[in-house]
Parts: C-alpha cells; structure tokens; sequence
C-alpha cells in the first residue's frame, strides 16, 4: 500500500522537533534537562553541592585575599622605587599571559598538598588586575599636589598615605572587581584538574562526576551555582567599593552629592 504524502502544511518534525522546555519538547533529558529537572537535582543533591560549594568559596576568598594583599604591597613599592617596578613588573606580565590550563596541571604536580595547589592557581589568575590597577593609580597622583606636600615638607610616609593611597583607592577596588570572578574561574579550572587526578574538591569536581555518571541534572545544577556565585562576588564587591566611596569619590556619588 503506498503511503500517503505528508501535507505541506503539517510541519511536525517528530521526536526530533525542539523546544524551550527541554525535555518535554523532544530533546532528551540527558541532552539538555529542563529547569524543573535542574531545580529537583539542587534540591535533592543539595548536601554535596553545598559542601562542594564551600570548598570553592574557601579557594577564591583566600586567593582573593592573598592577590589584593600582595598586588597592594608590591604596587606600593613599585610607585616608590622605579627600577624595581622596571625590575619585577614583567615577571607579574608573565604570571598574567601563561594560560592557567597550561601550568595548573604541573603545579598540581610540584605541589602535594591540593588545597595549596588550588590556591595558588587561582591566586595566579587574580594577582595581576589588582597589581596593575593600584599601580596605575598610585602613579596618576596629581603632580600639583606632590609638589604641594613637598613644599610643606612632608615625609614620603605622609604623601603615600595622605595622596597617594586615596588616589589609588578607586583603582584598585575596580582591580579587585575584577579579580573577584578572575579568582573563581582560577579556582574551578583548578578543580577541574585535580578532580581528573581522581581528587575530590569542590564544584568542577562534582561537575565532571556528574559527567561520568550520567547524572546531566546535578551537572547543570552545579553550574547554576558556580554562575550565582561569581555574581554574588560581584555584587559584594560592587557593594564594598560603592560604601568606600560614596562620600568622596565622583564614580560613587549621586547626581545630588555632586553639586
């Protein structure tokens, strides 16, 4: 029996046929599962990714921390002496440029404790932007006012302090904006390194066990929260610039604090 032609207007594709919701539409749940699916595996999973969530929070606060401490103190000696900034800058440019992917790996490797290796790695990617933007700041110090503290005698203490710093401080909050999600970028590409060594840690780690289990749900369960934490960071950060300057700084005050 010859069957009979599909109209032309009758555009069903089938199984094969896409759709917003996901699964329900034709594209198989292990593809692309729905958000109700993602919603059910953070809730039923939620006791792993959460300590997988705060093994992640403890690297990127720390490397975070540990870039804004040593990118402050080396821009400082770097607005103080020239040479040494000619000297060891490029060293930071160097850090900056060599893909983390590339040296996570080996570092894993030379370094036997994980936590330590993550850290590193992380404080690696998020070292830079602080370094480079509180140098950029500290040496945009207004010339008329260097010579204004000179003129009264003041210390190379007091002109740091009392003009240079301020004048950086809006610099180097915008680096550490920067380096807050830098750092937790650092951190899951960290993990996912060591997660491939057979190393439990955290988020990339429960992501590539999702892989290998099938378990595509609390795969993308995982990534909704590495998304929501690099936002909160943001937003954190965003929050602690804006309360710094607020009061003095024309990039935080309102149309009506500025007349």
């Amino acid at each position: 029996m010859a069957a009979h032609p599909r109209p032309a207007g009758d555009r069903r594709a089938g199984p094969r046929r896409l759709g917003i919701a996901g699964a329900g539409e034709g594209i198989p749940p292990y593809v692309l599962p729905g958000p109700v699916a993602i919603g059910e595996a953070l809730v039923r999973d939620w006791p792993a990714l959460s300590a997988a969530l705060l093994v992640t929070l403890k690297i990127t606060a720390l490397a975070l921390l540990i870039a804004a401490s040593l990118g402050l103190l080396l821009a400082v000696l770097f607005a103080q002496s020239r040479i040494l900034e000619l000297s060891l800058f490029p060293y930071a440019v160097i850090l900056q440029v060599t893909p983390i992917v590339a040296i996570a790996p080996l570092i894993i490797i030379w370094v036997d404790d994980v936590t330590l290796s993550l850290l590193i790695c992380a404080w690696i990617v998020a070292f830079f932007p602080i370094l480079s933007n509180t140098t950029v700041g500290l040496n945009s110090t207004d010339h008329n006012l260097l010579d204004l503290f000179r003129l009264y005698g003041a210390s190379r203490w007091q002109v740091l302090w009392r003009l240079r710093l301020p004048t950086a401080m809006p610099f180097f909050l915008a680096g550490l904006r920067i380096s807050g999600g830098l750092a937790l970028i650092g951190a899951i590409v960290a993990e996912f390194v060591a997660g491939t060594g057979g190393r439990a840690s955290g988020l990339a780690y429960r992501i590539l066990e999702s892989g290998y289990q099938l378990q595509i749900p609390r795969m993308f369960a995982a990534l909704v929260l590495i998304s929501a934490t690099g936002i909160g960071i943001f937003l954190a950060l965003s929050l602690l610039s804006h309360l710094l300057l607020r009061r003095w700084h024309e990039s935080a005050m309102g149309q009506g604090d500025r007349r």
